[in-house]
């Protein structure tokens, strides 16, 4: 790939501090070889110039809370997809993913290890990807695509070969299930610690699995060199039990109480509030085609999220941008970040959500995050400066460039 040479822009390096001028960013192959004042670099004259054109650079950005694999949609349509096809679609939301400026995610179920695979092998296009494989719930919790129509309609399916069931009951179940996730090439463990929006048979105060329960997974993980677990917990017994277990991330965290906040801060337990994920049902209950059930627990929740969130960023817990892309659609992602400047977060604090603490939050900070010399060359030049209007970054089109690991793989600035 040669050298490239970034410059003409503000760079916001993703550690929090004030943005700076007149830096250049030196890619050499995969990996970030320069940041700073390009008086202080001799160039060759044959680098490839990616001229930002008084736009931002900036890390690229990390969503620790997607499903590649699914984009909701109604039932019936649903049961009109042939199994293959979602692979097809998922190379797409993929594709999508990366050209809105993610190049990283945490996937909460359903990308099984070849999915994974295929973008490292260079097969498809899309973010790197850390994958839970599935997620482990008990019988009728969230998860368990069980109707009363005794019918399993499942949002994302399971059973199939390199995708093992996540229901799970008692605590040597639970642990056989852990095992079995983890065989199947899981990165982290998925738990669903409580009910949830889109589920059937239960609400999001719902507690699922017993501290016993949650123990085993957690201890499972670090069995396996420190596999990290991260937990669906909206309502606030779960997200504690989830928290006192040694669970690394609370996923929504929809109902925290003060007890829960000061747990976090104790235990260092990330949150991941995925803003979007309410909003984006609501929305869709206007195009049709989302459960009634779900659209009335969104409107109930709604508010208790937003202020969790703005109370827990208050307190100083620490938060990863996750959005549960696949709920809405993929390329939709940085919406969050608007959401997440309307519960309080600076624009600053935004970004280094989505960058440094995301990277933090997956074990990946030695690599991603920020632009430092040394770390791998994936950055993202964008139109205008996000600091100024954090909204602005939910039009894809205000990505103009995306590097993963040094290629150029979108760039609106040469068209």
């Amino acid at each position: 790939m040669g050298k490239k040479v970034i410059k003409n822009g503000l760079l916001v390096d993703g550690n929090g501090g004030e943005a700076k001028e007149n830096q250049i960013v030196v890619v050499n192959e995969d990996k970030i070889e320069y940041v700073g004042e390009e008086s202080s670099y001799s160039l060759t004259g044959n680098e490839e110039v990616i001229d930002a054109q008084g736009g931002t650079i900036l890390p690229g950005l990390i969503d620790t809370h997607v499903h590649m694999m699914m984009e909701y949609m109604p039932v019936a349509k649903k049961l009109e997809m042939p199994f293959s096809l979602m692979y097809y679609n998922a190379s797409k939301y993929l594709e999508t993913t990366l050209h809105a400026g993610i190049t990283a995610v945490r996937d909460a179920a359903g990308t099984d290890l070849g999915v994974k695979q295929a973008v490292e092998k260079g097969l498809i296009t899309g973010p790197r990807l850390q994958i839970s494989v599935n997620a482990l719930t008990i019988t009728g919790g969230h998860g368990d695509g069980y109707t009363v129509s005794t019918n399993d309609i499942e949002t994302l399916p399971s059973g199939y070969p390199g995708m093992p069931s996540g229901i799970c009951d008692g605590v040597e179940d639970v642990r056989k299930k852990t095992r079995e996730i983890l065989r199947a090439g899981a990165d982290i463990i998925k738990v669903h610690a409580t009910g949830g929006v889109l589920s059937a048979t239960d609400h999001p105060e719902f507690t699922q699995f017993s501290p016993e329960e949650l123990k085993v997974i957690v201890e499972e993980g670090a069995f396996r060199k420190g596999v990290k677990v991260m937990a669906h917990a909206q309502g606030a017994e779960g997200i504690k039990n989830a928290i006192r277990a040694g669970i690394h991330s609370i996923e929504h965290g929809i109902y925290l109480d003060d007890e829960a906040i000061e747990l976090m801060l104790e235990n260092g337990t990330y949150l991941v509030p995925t803003l979007l994920a309410p909003v984006a049902v609501l929305e869709m209950a206007e195009e049709g085609g989302m459960p009634a059930g779900a659209v009335e627990k969104s409107r109930e929740v709604i508010e208790a999220h937003k202020e969790s969130f703005t109370r827990a960023y208050k307190a100083g817990v620490k938060i990863a941008m996750g959005t549960d892309a696949g709920v809405m659609k993929h390329g939709t992602n940085l919406r969050e970040l608007g959401l997440m400047a309307a519960g309080g977060m600076t624009p600053m604090d935004t970004i280094v959500a989505s960058t440094k603490t995301a990277a933090e939050c997956m074990g990946w900070d030695d690599q991603l995050g920020t632009v430092e010399q040394g770390k791998l060359a994936d950055l993202i030049v964008v139109n205008g400066n996000p600091l100024e209007d954090i909204y602005s970054l939910a039009n894809n089109d205000t990505i103009q460039v995306v590097l993963k690991g040094g290629k150029v793989e979108k760039d609106l600035l040469s068209e």
